[in-house]
């Protein structure tokens, strides 16, 4: 089937479909010891002994967004405000991430365990079926959910991610991140990899986002650091599942993404009958925050084409 694809460029909407670069936001992060922050409520989960923190903002149609290695929820402060205009925009924490707590066990984690975490905090707030999606691990963690209850998807949006397993090379990656973090502690961790979540451009100019992610990644505990690393060390082959995504998806990815480059995308898109394709100019890893407002429009556009939102 053919594959739709955006590109960031500057001069709208084209045969290519396009969405422009966007300029960059005040810090909207809510505050950690809040209950409510402007709409957000919060709530939690226990799952295996593990508190799930969750937010939510808006009442629209359900829409679960995942975090990727080694953030929280408020990966997505900058995107809830414009999404919860169409969604009712659900942000979970994994296990030892923002404001969750682990259960205490051995430091060792699986995207299928996440994924049944993210699916328990759909049951506590009763979301039959949503748009589900997620970053970077948080994809893959959507793909396994996917793989065990297809039945709670209306639609997909797979960010800067991968559905390969780890290849050598990326395996000893994050084997060396959990090194690092039994060696030196987790503080050791954000300055070694704050430079693949943003572009050059945006650690120069936008030195507050730079902040913004590292405090993110400072709320993480020891035992998350290893857990998610050795869970995306060891994570399975998703690549047999895409042909069988029977829901629309929209993939996202950073132009400047080194770790899972648009070409990984490119390889998935092609996989997944219904896809669209959107390439964020000015976006590495961590696009979605990095490019929020051009990455929101895509979100918004796709979902009304999908007929997915209340306001399609």
């Amino acid at each position: 089937m053919p594959i739709r694809r955006r590109c960031l460029l500057t001069a709208g909407l084209t045969a290519v479909l396009v969405v422009p670069a966007g300029p960059a936001l005040a810090d909207s992060t809510p505050d950690s010891g809040s209950s409510t922050e402007g709409s957000v409520t919060e709530g939690s989960v226990e799952v295996d002994g593990a508190r799930i923190h969750y937010q939510v903002e808006g009442e629209g149609e359900p829409m679960v967004l995942v975090h990727g290695y080694p953030l929280s929820g408020d990966l997505f402060a900058r995107n809830r405000a414009e999404l919860a205009e169409s969604f009712q925009v659900i942000t979970p924490d994994l296990p030892g991430y923002g404001g969750s707590e682990t259960s205490g066990q051995q430091a060792e984690g699986s995207v299928g365990a996440y994924a049944d975490d993210v699916l328990a905090v759909m049951d506590d707030l009763g979301v039959d079926s949503a748009v589900v999606g997620g970053m970077s691990m948080g994809g893959q963690i959507v793909l396994s959910m996917y793989q065990q209850a297809p039945e709670r998807f209306d639609g997909m949006i797979l960010i800067d991610t991968t559905a390969a397993p780890a290849p050598p090379p990326e395996a000893g990656t994050w084997e060396g991140v959990a090194q690092v973090v039994r060696e030196q502690g987790k503080q050791a961790v954000p300055p070694l990899v704050i430079d693949e979540m943003l572009t050059g451009r945006t650690r120069m100019d936008e030195p507050e986002l730079v902040d913004q992610l590292i405090g993110l990644m400072d709320q993480a505990s020891t035992e998350a650091y290893l857990a998610g690393a050795s869970a995306l060390a060891t994570r399975p082959d998703f690549q047999p599942l895409l042909p069988d995504i029977a829901v629309p998806t929209l993939l996202l990815v950073g132009l400047e993404d080194h770790l899972y480059p648009y070409e990984m995308d490119q390889q998935m898109a092609a996989a997944i009958p219904d896809s669209d394709l959107v390439v964020l100019d000015g976006g590495a890893h961590a696009a979605i925050i990095e490019q929020a407002q051009p990455a929101d429009a895509a979100i918004l556009q796709w979902a009304q084409e999908q007929s997915l939102s209340a306001a399609a």
